[in-house]
């Protein structure tokens, strides 16, 4: 089994849920975490989805497969393997308490991140 998340931002439409969770139990996927947000001001949609491959699915596959379901709505999608730590980037305007959070958080492996 594989561990991937999906991204994706879009205009905000209905039936984008449907699609993406339909697709994904098509392709023998579970469901682990989902987060959603809907900006009313810009009309943007945004969700990342955390899923298992239960079926061994590729990425390259599922990739493949889900480019449909992308142009239909318009969406910019991204599969990333979880296991791959991302690289990331910290920014702190004023406050250090947080970033020392932060730091502590990675330095202690709670943050499987890569700090550029």
């Amino acid at each position: 089994m594989h561990n991937y998340v999906l991204t994706v931002t879009c205009k905000s439409t209905r039936g984008i849920v449907a699609a993406i969770s339909r697709y994904l139990a098509e392709q023998g996927c579970n469901i682990i975490d989902s987060s959603q947000f809907d900006d009313l001001e810009t009309g943007l949609f945004f969700i990342r989805v955390s899923f298992i491959s239960e079926e061994d699915v590729s990425r390259e596959v599922l990739e493949k497969g889900f480019a449909p379901i992308a142009e239909t709505f318009g969406m910019e999608a991204a599969i990333h393997d979880a296991s791959e730590r991302m690289k990331v980037l910290l920014m702190v305007s004023r406050f250090g308490h947080c970033l020392n959070d932060l730091l502590y958080r990675w330095k202690i492996g709670a943050l499987p991140i890569d700090i550029v």
